[in-house]
C-alpha cells in the first residue's frame, strides 16, 4: 500500500457557506486554489475546523465532490470521518473512496466516552470498510473528552494493515513522541495536530502537520515544513514562532469560528460558521486583527 504521500502540509479546509448555510461553491474552488498555490501537501474534508458535525451526508457527499473535481488530483485528499455511530462512519468513509478520496481519517466518537475494547472495535471495522486505502487516527482529547491510549493505538498500527498513521491533536509532546517510538517499526506516520508545535513535531519525527491556520497563511505554515527540510532550522523555528501569536489569538473565540473570522479578514471569503455559532465579537475580530497587522499581512 502506498503511503508515501502522506506528508507535508495537509490543511482541515473549512467549509465557506452563504447566508442561508449552503455551500458556497465559488468560494469552496477559490479556497482550494490559494491553499494549493501556498505549497500545502494536501486536503482533509470535513475536519474540525470544516464544521463536519453541522454537515448532513447529502451535503458532504456535494461538497466532497466539488473538492474532487476541482482539486483534479493536484494534491490528495483525505476523507475526514468523526460520527459517533459506527454504521454511519462506515457509510462516510465508503462515500469518501467512492468519490475519490486518498485516504480516510478516524476521529474517536465525541460525547459517549468508550472502553478501548469499544473503540477498537469502531475503529477497526471502519478500517475494514476501507481496506484498500491508507486510514489514520485522529487524536483529539480536547474535543471528545477522552484520548486514544498508546496500548490502543500501539495495536492497532501493528495488527490492522491499513491503520498507517495518525493525526495527533493532544498537544502533549510526550504522547506525541511515543506515538512516533512505540510504532517506528511499522513505519507508522505521525502527524502533529497542534498549529504551535509543528516545528517541535517535525524535530521528534512528525512527518507533517494538520494545520488549520493554513486555511488562511498556508504559505508560512508551509515554509516551517520546507525550511525544515532543506536543513534550515533557524528559519523553521522563526517561521513557527511568527505563527504562534495568531493560533493563540484564536483562543479567546468560541470553537471554530476564529479560523473563519482570519482567512475573511485575509480576504479569503469563507462566509460565517454555522449557527449557533456566530463570528467573533467586535473586541475580538480587533484582536485577531491586530495579530495579522503585527505579523504584516495587514496594515
Amino acid at each position: 500500500m502506498d503511503t508515501s504521500f502522506i506528508k507535508g502540509i495537509i490543511v482541515p479546509i473549512l467549509t465557506p457557506i452563504t447566508d442561508d448555510e449552503r455551500l458556497d461553491e465559488g468560494a469552496l474552488r477559490s479556497l482550494i486554489d490559494y491553499i494549493i498555490d501556498g505549497g500545502c501537501s494536501g486536503l482533509l474534508a470535513f475536519g474540525s475546523n470544516g464544521e463536519f458535525y453541522m454537515l448532513e451526508e447529502d451535503e458532504m457527499e456535494h461538497i466532497l465532490s466539488v473538492m474532487v473535481e476541482h482539486t483534479a488530483g493536484r494534491v490528495p485528499i483525505y476523507m475526514g470521518v468523526g460520527h459517533i455511530r459506527t454504521a454511519k462512519c462506515i457509510r462516510l468513509a465508503q462515500m469518501g473512496v467512492r468519490l475519490g478520496a486518498k485516504g480516510v481519517s478516524i476521529l474517536q466518537p465525541m460525547f459517549v466516552k468508550p472502553t478501548d475494547a469499544e473503540l477498537k472495535g469502531h475503529i477497526k471495522a471502519i478500517a475494514a470498510s476501507v481496506s484498500d486505502v491508507p486510514v489514520l487516527l485522529y487524536n483529539n482529547p480536547g474535543r471528545c473528552g477522552y484520548a486514544m491510549s498508546q496500548d490502543l493505538v500501539e495495536e492497532l498500527a501493528h495488527t490492522v494493515d491499513n491503520i498507517v498513521g495518525m493525526k495527533d491533536s493532544s498537544g502533549d509532546m510526550t504522547q506525541t513522541i511515543e506515538f512516533i517510538r512505540r510504532n517506528s517499526d511499522v513505519d507508522f506516520k505521525v502527524m502533529c495536530g497542534k498549529d504551535t508545535l509543528i516545528y517541535a513535531g517535525f524535530c521528534v519525527g512528525a512527518v507533517g502537520a494538520v494545520c488549520s491556520t493554513a486555511n488562511y497563511l498556508p504559505e508560512l505554515v508551509c515554509s516551517i515544513y520546507e525550511k525544515y527540510l532543506e536543513g534550515d532550522l533557524a528559519g523553521s523555528l522563526a517561521a513557527q514562532w511568527k505563527l504562534n501569536p495568531i493560533r493563540l489569538a484564536t483562543d479567546k473565540s468560541s470553537f471554530p469560528v476564529a479560523t473563519k473570522d482570519l482567512a475573511n479578514l485575509m480576504g479569503v471569503e469563507v462566509g460565517n460558521p454555522f449557527l449557533p455559532n456566530l463570528p467573533s465579537p467586535k473586541a475580538q475580530m480587533e484582536h485577531l486583527r491586530q495579530q495579522l497587522v503585527d505579523a504584516g499581512y495587514l496594515a
